[in-house]
């Protein structure tokens, strides 16, 4: 009964707030309030036979992808933009575990644990995630572990270059920027492995091609993606 009082009185005074909205969560509410859990852009890909799914073809001839996941729709200004935007830039770590927790939660219930094995984040260069102070990727993958039940690392991949911004990058030139950057840590921990691969939002997909294809040359059997966002070209 006290722990409850002074559980009432903390959020009175230091009242949690959603994540993407920023107003107030109530009792029983968690990270999202119910009416942005409502209303967020989802994709559904996961339910999509691959022939349908946009991302799947965004791949088609570049890289062989087992399943392609995007959990939400990324929109100029809106929520999942805000979400974002505390996640990258604004220290708030937490909005990629509680979103990776939802949704591989989702994932799991739909039977897609089945097909891998483990989760790997996209990497930052050592030097911005020290500027940074933690990888927004890896939190995302550390919330689907635990929402997916499945093993996740954080360095089987390694960024051994640090490269310029991909905002305002065509595809082409993201992929240049990006092609030879990454590189498999331990390969023994990677061969025969199902690797999810996952980053905060896709776009053109060039980085999670580039990790994808340095996976596959380690050994990994076969390669899927998924990220928190999807952007329309």
């Amino acid at each position: 009964m006290l722990h409850s009082f002074w559980g009432d009185f903390v959020g009175l005074i230091f009242p949690r707030l959603c994540l993407a909205c920023r107003e107030p969560l109530v009792s029983g509410e968690n990270h999202l309030c119910t009416g942005c859990r409502a209303e967020l852009p989802y994709t559904d890909f996961h339910l999509l036979p691959p022939e349908q799914n946009p991302i799947g073809r965004r791949f088609w001839g570049k890289l062989p992808v087992r399943h392609a996941l995007s959990y939400l729709r990324f929109v100029r200004h809106g929520r999942v933009q805000s979400l974002l935007h505390e996640l990258k830039y604004q220290g708030q770590r937490d909005v990629g575990t509680a979103l990776g927790q939802l949704y591989g939660a989702e994932l799991h219930d739909a039977g897609l644990a089945a097909d891998f094995d483990l989760i790997v984040p996209v990497p930052l260069h050592p030097r911005k995630l020290a500027k940074r102070g933690y990888n927004q990727a890896a939190a995302f993958a550390s919330g689907l572990s635990e929402g997916l039940q499945l093993p996740w690392s954080a360095t089987a991949l390694r960024r051994t270059t640090h490269t310029s911004t991909q905002t305002r990058k065509n595809r082409d030139e993201r992929w240049e920027n990006v092609a030879t950057v990454f590189e498999v840590e331990s390969p023994l921990a990677i061969v025969g492995q199902r690797v999810l691969v996952v980053d905060d939002v896709l776009t053109t997909g060039a980085t999670l091609e580039a990790c994808g294809a340095a996976l596959l040359a380690a050994g990994a059997a076969e390669v899927s993606i998924a990220t928190i966002a999807y952007a329309d070209r």
